[in-house]
């Protein structure tokens, strides 16, 4: 079986590590992996390949961040031409992106099968583009894998059943693979001058909180606050889009009570969400990551996707109010236990279907796995 994944992200990055892992262990599937580029900034993307030990993307479109209509359209061209030359027997692609939207569009135009990780999450707020991404590519993929039964359900809601799955989380695989490996390798407490469960970490970088400069201002000013009331540093890795919005709003005197840094690799990123006091994001993954951690976590949104977090007490939903920002991450515990997200080995089980997929559409075709 060929299969091309399509990742440009740095969520993608670290889903593709688990199933590239996995689907290396498999004789009958040879994967290749077009990197669309999405994510420009090398210390946000390279750096991803070579500490996870991705197999090198056999092309990179280069396309940049750019408005969403150009970035899409770019990619679209790109990873059709690509799957014209390459003739992959599937296409995988990960969560909500607009990789992920071009690449399964890409691939249904052509006629080629769509496997979709992360199939079925909903927030429900159409304005954010990521919703309306994941909600185009469930209703034009062939392989849904459902990290929840919860997102299995919003999709029967709508009225897809057909290639649903529920798999676990692929997030948890790396989170139980790189968590020892970031605790032995990584310096960045250090570097930092941190002590575990003495700092706050923050993520700041979707649209509706970048964009608009009050609710920007209103987060920045909740997390100063709160560096401030816990005498903590509030460690804040700065994404090119909000480092960018900072300046052209004229919020930097706000800005400057928090430790910004550069984007940090992964494996240091693991490291400061599993020793963090709390973290504060507006980021589905890190929400996830910080639960899998064991650290609780303040969503910067008003609506999340992963509602296991909330009702088992891990995460709490404070939108840009400071004030409640400040409360959250002052009163931040530990919640309840769960396993809702499976047992760590979602990447062998969607392998295994996809196996089973190509197996039922070609029958009788190469060796045994």
């Amino acid at each position: 079986m060929h299969l091309l994944t399509i990742v440009g992200a740095r969520p993608q990055f670290i889903k593709a590590a688990m199933l590239s892992k996995a689907a290396s262990r498999r004789p009958r599937l040879k994967e290749n992996i077009l990197h669309t580029g999405q994510h420009y900034d090398a210390a946000m993307s390279q750096v991803f390949f070579d500490q996870m030990a991705i197999p090198r993307p056999s092309k990179n479109l280069n396309v940049g961040s750019g408005s969403h209509g150009a970035a899409t359209g770019a990619m679209l061209a790109g990873i059709e031409e690509y799957i014209l030359e390459t003739k992959p027997d599937m296409v995988l692609v990960h969560g909500d992106t607009n990789s992920t939207l071009a690449g399964a569009l890409a691939a249904a135009k052509l006629h080629v099968p769509v496997a979709h990780v992360e199939a079925g999450l909903r927030s429900f707020n159409r304005r954010m583009p990521e919703e309306v991404n994941r909600v185009l590519t469930d209703h034009i993929s062939d392989l849904l894998f459902c990290p929840t039964q919860a997102a299995v359900d919003n999709l029967a809601k709508e009225g897809v059943t057909h290639g649903v799955h529920v798999t676990g989380d692929v997030m948890y695989d790396a989170a139980l693979f790189f968590g020892e490996q970031a605790r032995t390798s990584s310096s960045i407490l250090q570097d930092l001058g941190l002590e575990e469960n003495r700092y706050f970490l923050a993520t700041v970088h979707r649209a509706e909180n970048t964009d608009d400069p009050k609710r920007l201002a209103g987060i920045l000013q909740g997390l100063g606050d709160l560096a401030q009331e816990a005498s903590m540093p509030l460690v804040l890795p700065l994404h090119p889009r909000t480092k960018k919005q900072i300046g052209l709003f004229g919020l930097e005197d706000l800005a400057s009570r928090l430790a910004m840094i550069d984007p940090v690799s992964f494996l240091d990123m693991v490291r400061l969400e599993s020793t963090a006091r709390a973290i504060c994001t507006d980021s589905g993954g890190v929400q996830k990551e910080g639960f899998f951690h064991g650290v609780p976590v303040v969503t910067l949104r008003d609506e999340t996707e992963w509602i296991e977090t909330v009702a088992s007490g891990w995460n709490t939903l404070v939108g840009a109010n400071s004030q409640h920002i400040v409360e959250a991450g002052l009163q931040a515990a530990p919640g309840k236990s769960m396993d809702a997200y499976g047992q760590g080995n979602a990447a062998q089980v969607m392998v295994d279907l996809l196996l089973a997929w190509n197996e039922k559409s070609t029958p009788g075709h190469g060796e045994e796995a």
